[in-house]
């Protein structure tokens, strides 16, 4: 029933052709007893009645009549099925671009632990594969429901109407099949959701290893993980041979009932056609009427078949459909404020399922202040800038911006404050002027141009073969690893914002680069609050403040020089980074 609900929702706009295609599905099926019920005319009063040669003499124009009759209703429902089948189509369609619309939004609007729970393979498959899966169903199951059932319905009406005898003969196979078929559907239902989850793996497998191949590439794995795909793949193909085969093993039973009709018929009818209980033109009606038993009854199985496929399907769908993000908007924001870029941590303490991330952070960045972060890999460094923009919200304590907690700012407000340029850069296949003015497509030429070269970037884009008109890969494949972190920091840099955070943006550029982009940094003409984690001392020896950070607690705090005086953990970073640009000064000296 729920099913049926949700069918019937987001059928809004196309219902009243949806009803219109069920109604000509019901009209076109009656009319398939017109031809039959001709039939019988003809036959008994032109062919084997005890008057043919009679009729054929004096009533020739009925004849004629009855022969065009029977062409004109073929005809006719010729073209119903083709008027049916595009109002089916249309609004079958149009349900699927609404609901694919719907779902797209309502995965833009999830928020960061969703995507952690969900594998990206799987969620495009409840997009493409699962969506047609429901389309199928209302365009062609459905279809095929309605009309199996309005001939069979209108047939047994018929047949009743000329022998009922002989009607209840042919009935007597109905109950073994509807017995075989509810332990068919109760079989092969888990099956189905089974398949669907395999095919969800495979899936993933594929977009996983198409999105890592320069990885697989570098490592030489390319071996290894075809063998996964194939693995994956004979997961998938045993599930969907293990549905066919059980479908197999009740297909000769319901075909063999289904041909039982036509014995009955042969047997029964022939007696009742020697005992002139009916006549010819009635045993010719029931022959020609036979396939609007046996065919919807040959045919459930199949229906069952895909009727299980829709209820896996569908199943994932609404999982996409109704799935509420534990962060959104709460409030929306009239007009979109600018912050003045504060930043506090009260005791904050964070913990990603049980696991323990963060524990009573407290530390605050005052307006336009620069704040680095250093410390080892695991530390907590990229969860704190997460939580900044309410990617996550704290297990407990609070985030102030501005002295309001995030979780009472608008969402959208919130992040249109904020730039990023995260430590996962991700580049689109667009061009180069189109991933810098991301953030504010209105950004002009010039401002783009500018952008650029603070990050350091305009000298490599002009030498691109289009220059900023260069289409770059998916994910900047062709880009070296500097050159992508130098177009993420420009696309941070170009929105302006009053807070910009920099997770280890400079990690794969060289010294005179990083020189140039702190330079840079430091001459932004809007004022702004920086948040800088980085690894590297050159990087963090200019911010205003450093906080270190070892297993989720703020352990130092202060001065490039004040830290240095402390002799902890930036005391000791700093003299094996300088310890090794020694060496290299020294063996260049040597060479």
């Amino acid at each position: 029933m729920f099913e049926l609900k949700w069918l019937w929702k987001n059928l809004e706009g196309n219902r009243a052709r949806y009803i219109l295609a069920l109604c000509l599905s019901v009209i076109g099926s009656s009319l398939m007893i017109v031809n039959p019920f001709l039939t019988q005319r003809i036959v008994d009063n032109f062919i084997v009645g005890e008057d043919a040669m009679q009729n054929l003499a004096n009533e020739r124009e009925l004849l004629i009549l009855l022969c065009l009759g029977m062409v004109g209703f073929t005809l006719l429902r010729s073209g119903l099925a083709y008027l049916t089948m595009m109002q089916y189509e249309h609004a079958s369609q149009n349900m699927l671009y609404n609901v694919r619309i719907f779902l797209y939004n309502k995965i833009q609007g999830q928020d960061k632990e969703y995507f952690d729970r969900n594998r990206t393979g799987d969620l495009m498959t409840r997009m493409t594969g699962d969506l047609d899966m429901v389309r199928h169903t209302i365009a062609w199951i459905v279809k095929t429901i309605i009309e199996s059932l309005t001939i069979f319905a209108v047939a047994v009406g018929y047949f009743f109407y000329i022998d009922a005898v002989l009607t209840w003969w042919l009935l007597i196979l109905a109950p073994p099949i509807f017995i075989t078929s509810f332990f068919f559907a109760r079989r092969v239902r888990p099956m189905y959701v089974s398949l669907r989850e395999r095919l969800s793996q495979l899936n993933s497998a594929a977009q996983e290893n198409i999105a890592a191949n320069r990885v697989i590439k570098a490592f030489a794995r390319e071996d290894y993980e075809i063998e996964k795909f194939h693995e994956r793949n004979a997961n998938y193909q045993k599930a969907n041979k293990a549905a066919a085969l059980v479908w197999l093993d009740y297909f000769p039973y319901l075909e063999t009932f289904a041909q039982a009709f036509s014995v009955i018929l042969m047997i029964a009818g022939g007696l009742f056609v020697m005992e002139d209980r009916i006549t010819f033109g009635e045993y010719a009606a029931f022959s020609a009427l036979i396939w609007a038993i046996s065919n919807p009854m040959r045919s459930i199985g199949m229906i069952i078949n895909d009727i299980q496929r829709f209820f896996a399907s569908l199943a994932k769908i609404v999982e996409v459909y109704y799935a509420t993000p534990r962060i959104a908007n709460k409030r929306l924001a009239e007009t979109k404020r600018r912050y003045e870029g504060s930043i506090r941590f009260d005791h904050v303490t964070f913990k990603y399922d049980s696991v323990s991330v963060l524990h009573d952070v407290s530390f605050t960045v005052h307006p336009g202040e620069t704040v680095a972060i250093m410390g080892p890999t695991g530390a907590g460094k990229t969860t704190i800038v997460n939580l900044i923009p309410r990617f996550y919200d704290v297990t407990s304590g609070h985030v102030f911006i501005d002295g309001v907690d995030v979780r009472k700012l608008d969402l959208d407000e919130l992040r249109s404050n904020i730039g990023i340029a995260t430590q996962d850069v991700l580049l689109f296949s667009d061009t180069i002027d189109g991933n810098v003015a991301f953030g504010d497509p209105e950004l002009s030429e010039e401002d783009t141009k500018r952008y650029a070269k603070l990050a350091a970037a305009d000298d490599f884009i002009r030498k691109m073969p289009e220059g900023y008109d260069t289409i770059i890969g998916e994910r900047g494949v062709g880009l070296s690893g500097g050159q992508k972190q130098r177009l993420a920091l420009s696309r941070a840099m170009a929105v302006q914002r009053p807070i910009l955070i920099l997770d280890d943006t400079t990690s794969a550029v060289d010294l005179e680069t990083e020189e140039h982009i702190q330079n840079s940094l430091n001459k932004l003409d809007t004022g702004c609050t920086k948040i800088i984690i980085a690894q590297r001392v050159s990087t963090t020896a200019k911010a205003d403040r450093i906080l270190i950070l070892d297993g989720g607690r703020v352990i130092e705090e202060g001065t490039h020089a004040e830290l240095l005086a402390r002799r902890g953990y930036y005391y000791e970073v700093f003299m094996l980074q300088n310890e090794g640009l020694e060496r290299q000064v020294t063996a260049g000296g040597k060479e």
